[in-house]
């Protein structure tokens, strides 16, 4: 009896942390000070926008020109995100924090519009 397989399903974008210019990586630096459990369920949800893109609430949300956030409940009831942008098929991680307010700390939107602009000026180099 022949069998039959199923294709695992994949990915319709990658994901990729944002490096500044030093090297670093602040969104892996960030999730390696979470612990595991928080962790676990941030990179569940990336995966979920990885696997489902174009994907909207509740996983994900867009924050406005051109960058979403990747929307996570973690332990003691408290809320991460992480705010990417999609280039060359890729999702890019580019900052990660957790909400300690309803809205999103523009500090917060800055600090990752700032980096998308320099992933962009390092793109048209």
């Amino acid at each position: 009896m022949a069998r039959l397989f199923t294709a695992a399903p994949r990915k319709k974008i990658g994901a990729e942390f944002y490096r500044g210019p030093t090297g670093k990586e602040p969104v892996r630096d960030w999730l390696l000070k979470l612990n595991r459990d928080d962790r676990k369920i941030i990179g569940k949800d990336i995966q979920k926008i990885e696997f489902g893109w174009p994907i909207g609430m509740p996983y994900s949300r867009p924050m406005g020109r051109g960058c979403y956030e990747v929307r996570s409940d973690i332990s003691d009831k408290r809320i991460a995100r992480v705010i990417f942008f999609i280039r060359n098929d890729r999702m890019v991680l580019l900052h990660g924090f957790v909400k300690k307010s309803r809205t999103t700390p523009k500090s917060e939107l800055d600090l990752a519009m700032s980096r998308k602009k320099e992933v962009e000026k390092h793109d048209t180099a």
